[in-house]
């Protein structure tokens, strides 16, 4: 029977329909059961309530000589119409998964972005959307390009692209001016502001190749005609700290504004009176997508947060 008015609709459930698929599979009700994993008046109760709801008699209730199928031929007109509804439910439960639950986005970042500022933005995320799982993945800024440019499967990139993509846009989020970090007692540490032709006389620790930072710092040198002297090399900030704290050179890094970078840390921080170009940090998309419900909420948060 069909009927218009939404209001007129029998109640039935996938319970309901399930129990009466399964029974038409088993051929009887202890292994409808069985399948179901609930009793067998269970499967009698949702049966009863589903042909109450439908006004028909879906099944024979009487034993008599086995038959080929248990149903009625109104349960057997029925049974094309009740494999459909539990396929469209399926459905409907995996659209759901992809807007409100189960969802995950993977991003790729540097490891500076990652440490300093990722975490505590996921941490405050999660308060408000606790379904969305994000998985972060960390590299230096050309491998978050080229991650996002090879895998489908990366959202966005968070980095200081030092070399971007004419197929990837990028939304700037903030930018951080250089400042030295020495060991204390160390020689610049008595300067007010270092000047690079200064900080040049010393071994210095650079960032890795590839790497944004790095970049810039030589760049600003060689307008001056100066070649630093590079000591060590690493990929992360935390690790140049950790190598200026063990006196192992000097170093210029971008900091951030809250001190979180150098707080608590046996170094010595000093202004560069010199121009060096700020490290412009921000997010990188792949250009022509529209950025799934989770991402783009993701997205909409971390821009708030700057």
């Amino acid at each position: 029977m069909y009927c218009r008015g939404v209001q007129n609709l029998p109640h039935v459930s996938t319970d309901q329909i399930a129990a009466f698929v399964e029974l038409s599979r088993a051929g009887q009700i202890r292994s409808a059961a069985e399948a179901l994993g609930i009793t067998e008046q269970g499967v009698r109760n949702r049966l009863v309530a589903l042909e109450s709801q439908l006004g028909v008699e879906l099944y024979r209730k009487v034993r008599g000589p086995r038959r080929t199928s248990p149903l009625t031929p109104q349960g057997q007109r029925f049974l094309p119409h009740a494999l459909a509804f539990l396929d469209r439910a399926h459905e409907l439960c995996r659209a759901c998964d992809l807007e409100t639950g189960g969802q995950e986005v993977r991003v790729v970042a540097s490891q500076y972005l990652t440490r300093y500022v990722l975490i505590d933005v996921l941490r405050s995320f999660r308060s408000v959307a606790p379904a969305i799982h994000v998985r972060v993945s960390t590299m230096n800024e050309a491998d978050v390009v080229d991650a996002l440019l090879e895998n489908s499967e990366v959202a966005f990139g968070l980095a200081a692209p030092y070399e971007s993509s004419p197929s990837l846009h990028y939304a700037e989020l903030f930018a951080m001016n250089w400042s030295l970090i020495a060991p204390r007692k160390h020689p610049v540490a008595s300067l007010r502001k270092a000047k690079l032709k200064q900080i040049a006389e010393h071994p210095m620790i650079l960032y890795e190749k590839g790497s944004t930072g790095r970049q810039h710092v030589l760049d600003a040198f060689h307008q001056q005609g100066l070649a630093p002297v590079v000591a060590l090399e690493t990929t992360s900030t935390e690790t140049v700290v950790s190598m200026v704290e063990a006196g192992l050179g000097i170093s210029i890094v971008p900091l951030m504004a809250n001190g979180a970078v150098t707080r608590n840390r046996r170094v010595e921080i000093r202004p560069i009176e010199d121009a060096i170009r700020p490290i412009h940090s921000g997010i990188m998309l792949r250009r022509g997508e529209t950025p799934a419900a989770p991402v783009a909420r993701l997205l909409a948060y971390m821009k708030s947060r700057f």
